[in-house]
């Protein structure tokens, strides 16, 4: 869940990082991942809301009985919204290597600060803040816990997380380490590519080794994800080949048996063949948007649209499960639905222009003058 930035193609040579490809040179932002990010924002929020297997259970906390039988339509159709997670991983795999591609990695450490931790920072307070207030449905924690949780590394040591949906956190955290050390060395096509296939056979290899060190690195439940973002950008930058589409194919290849044990261990909802069928169609998307199928897309209300993303999705979970548990008997479900979620939309715009925005710009004045200050 990363911020889309300006993309430019370079030079034929695929390890000339900066020059332009006059053959296809285009700058123009990529409109349409900021679409792509908040429909996928919005499919996890539906499917929290409506379309898990815990909210469909007899008794369940948010809506007191079987969500199926509250809005049975809505339910089967928000029974696969979970997917939206997997979908920003693959963005987000495309989105750093955009960002970082001729970075230093003081700056690529730099951006990421800025962009991941102020909208963080509220959502942790404003999220333990609401559960106080509106017990019942989720446990709150402790203030150890909490301040833990202001760190983002609460999964690395054990302690649980303010709100569920902060676990994909911990999976994009490690893919920025691991991408980082591939930055030091300056990026070109062969060494992103080298990345992708090192990490892909690790993430392969893992689940078998039985080394809880190699398994944390490899991340073998995410990992394939951020491969095919990887690749999805090489493609936008230097073009299709038969190496990158290889590298395309065997992440969708990983991903229809990764989906398939998510439905078998968590999501019980859903069905392989929905799942396997929606993340193909987004596949195809971002190969569209890779070959700049969608550059005519400028609209300047994508670009608002991708930027109320992350907050939303901070956010929505807890919170909104919390307070439709306190509504529900007094309106139809599926308004109080819709309404919880524009709230949620409203909130996470103000969060970005009020907090965002103004702190990032302090985070990055701060780093920037840390790593220029002269070291003896």
């Amino acid at each position: 869940m990363t911020l889309p930035l300006t993309a430019t193609r370079p030079a034929p040579g695929p390890d000339a990082p900066s020059a332009p490809d006059r053959r296809r040179e285009r700058s123009a932002r990529l409109h349409a991942l900021d679409g792509i990010r908040l429909l996928a924002a919005l499919m996890v929020a539906a499917h929290q809301y409506a379309g898990t297997d815990r909210a469909n259970r007899p008794g369940n906390p948010i809506w007191g009985r079987p969500v199926s039988h509250v809005m049975p339509t809505v339910f089967h159709v928000a029974a696969y919204g979970w997917i939206g997670v997997e979908i920003f991983f693959v963005i987000s795999g495309s989105v750093v290597c955009m960002s970082c591609w001729g970075r230093t990695p003081g700056q690529f450490f730099v951006s990421r600060v800025m962009r991941l931790y102020p909208a963080y920072w509220f959502a942790v307070l404003f999220t333990t803040a609401v559960l106080a207030a509106l017990p019942g449905v989720w446990e709150r924690l402790g203030p150890r816990e909490v301040l833990l949780n202001l760190t983002r590394l609460q999964s690395g040591s054990g302690v649980r997380d303010v709100d569920g949906v902060y676990r994909t956190l911990w999976s994009e955290l490690r893919f920025y380490l691991l991408f980082l050390a591939v930055v030091w060395t300056g990026l070109t096509y062969r060494k992103v590519v080298l990345f992708c296939c090192v990490w892909g056979a690790s993430a392969v290899l893992a689940p078998a080794a039985g080394l809880p060190l190699l398994d944390l690195i490899a991340a073998p439940g995410s990992a394939w994800y951020f491969v095919a973002g990887l690749a999805l950008y090489l493609m936008h930058r230097f073009g299709q080949d038969p190496l990158l589409w290889g590298i395309l194919g065997m992440a969708w290849l990983m991903a229809q048996k990764e989906l398939g044990d998510r439905i078998d261990e968590v999501e019980h909802v859903s069905g392989w063949r929905g799942a396997v069928l929606v993340f193909t169609v987004f596949l195809m998307v971002m190969v569209a948007v890779a070959s700049g199928r969608t550059d005519r897309l400028r609209w300047r209300w994508l670009a608002t649209a991708g930027s109320l993303t992350y907050p939303l999705y901070l956010m929505h979970y807890a919170a909104g499960t919390a307070l439709i548990s306190r509504l529900r008997d007094g309106m139809d479900a599926r308004l109080l639905t819709g309404l919880v979620t524009a709230g949620f939309l409203a909130l996470s715009w103000a969060v970005h222009r009020f907090v965002e925005r103004p702190l990032a710009g302090v985070v990055k004045r701060g780093l920037e003058g840390a790593f220029a200050r002269p070291r003896a």
